[in-house]
């Protein structure tokens, strides 16, 4: 894995608002923490989202867009990208989409990307959203082989100056094969925090705190932390 001194950005790739905050909301803290930079990229509008049947749908990709925004600045991203996508739409072999990701990679020329892994994970069946697992294949395609490729999507290099980069790590969510735990206690009360700002989604969970901190429990154990100490957990694979 990265040494500390060889990572300075990162590119957090997801399909609705409120994926990052859910899945690494704790990390994202700590890396924004520590000065590192961090974007997002939100790639559909979720409006298929909710629990309130009295909000239009028209209505809820704006709610759901504005919410993401302060959510992500809470843990102190201020770099939010919205694809505004359709919920439910986003398929494998969009060649449109996929060139979108490489244009963004070039952009933001991050040396992590987090994302959902492509994989079922039979463990967490729910949260194998088609869009979860078509996000992860899409993103995992565009940084392989083509953002690090420069005779890949040729316009963009000579048309807009937009040279290949080479994204050294991927750092998988929802994985069924997780290799790597991060220590988040210290920023879970912010990773609850930015959570409970996706109004829209949670405002109807009374005990959020406690079902974010059972979500994770597992966790401790695997990450060998002492009894009390939380943990985000990620499939690390090394991509450059």
């Amino acid at each position: 894995m990265l040494a500390e001194h060889e990572f300075d950005r990162a590119l957090v790739i997801v399909a609705h608002p409120d994926d990052a905050e859910f899945w690494a909301g704790g990390i994202i803290a700590c890396w924004t923490d520590a000065g590192f930079a961090v974007t997002y990229c939100v790639l559909t509008n979720g409006e298929t989202g909710g629990y309130n049947t009295s909000v239009p749908r028209e209505d809820m990709a704006r709610i759901r867009r504005a919410e993401q925004q302060q959510a992500a600045a809470l843990l102190g991203v201020t770099d939010v990208r919205f694809f505004g996508l359709a919920e439910g739409e986003l398929r494998v072999g969009d060649k449109q989409l996929r060139r979108e990701l490489v244009r963004l990679i070039r952009q933001v020329r991050p040396q992590r990307v987090v994302t959902w892994s492509p994989e079922w994970n039979w463990q967490r069946f729910r949260s194998c959203h088609p869009d979860h697992r078509a996000t992860g294949e899409i993103t995992l395609s565009a940084i392989y082989p083509d953002a690090g490729n420069p005779f890949a999507h040729l316009p963009l290099r000579e048309e807009e100056g937009l040279e290949a980069w080479t994204v050294r790590e991927a750092w998988l969510i929802n994985s069924p094969q997780a290799n790597h735990y991060v220590d988040v206690t210290e920023t879970f009360e912010r990773k609850v925090a930015a959570v409970k700002l996706h109004h829209s989604q949670t405002g109807n969970r009374q005990n959020l705190a406690a079902e974010l901190r059972d979500r994770i429990a597992a966790n401790t154990a695997a990450a060998q932390l002492p009894a009390g100490r939380l943990a985000e957990e990620f499939q690390v694979v090394i991509t450059g």
